[in-house]
């Protein structure tokens, strides 16, 4: 998750609460918060700057610039979700296509969503076909030889 701007401490508060709703085991909690400094910095050697541990654990990256914050949202090289908070939208349409998850929300903590829509992942994130909606039977079923299913596998990434 990610804070950019003046934002509003409200709201933020009430992402950070929500991202412990079924006490983080939930494949899609945040294991990491990235926060401007102008707003618990772990080492960058440390295992946790880099992992996405499953679970209740949290740590907090500090940053003063986008790039550095782009950099740690994607230290993981890959995730299911994550959300970037900003005060304005244009702000959220020019970070949101280089964060490395599957999905971005905006403002608010970003789950994967009803069973009709697509979830994955990237990096080592996820492995394996992308499921929701058609896919879920695609990803269950033998297709056509040849076939090459949307999905992060170990010798390609197709994204649906």
């Amino acid at each position: 998750m990610g804070r950019v701007g003046d934002g509003d401490w409200d709201l933020l508060t009430r992402q950070i609460r929500a991202s412990f709703d079924y006490g983080k085991q939930r494949c899609t909690a945040y294991p990491r918060f990235v926060v401007q400094r102008s707003l618990l910095n772990p080492p960058r050697s440390s295992p946790l700057f880099h992992a996405e541990p499953f679970g209740p654990v949290d740590t907090f990256v500090l940053v003063d610039t986008e790039a550095e914050l782009l950099a740690a949202m994607n230290a993981s090289n890959g995730a299911l979700v994550a959300t970037l908070s900003c005060d304005e939208e244009e702000t959220f349409r020019r970070l949101a296509p280089e964060v490395r998850a599957f999905k971005v929300g905006h403002n608010r903590p970003r789950s994967r969503g009803d069973r009709e829509e697509l979830f994955g992942g990237l990096g080592a994130s996820w492995r394996g076909a992308f499921v929701g909606g058609e896919l879920l039977v695609r990803a269950a079923t033998t297709g056509p030889d040849g076939e090459r299913l949307p999905g992060n596998f170990p010798h390609y990434t197709l994204l649906p």
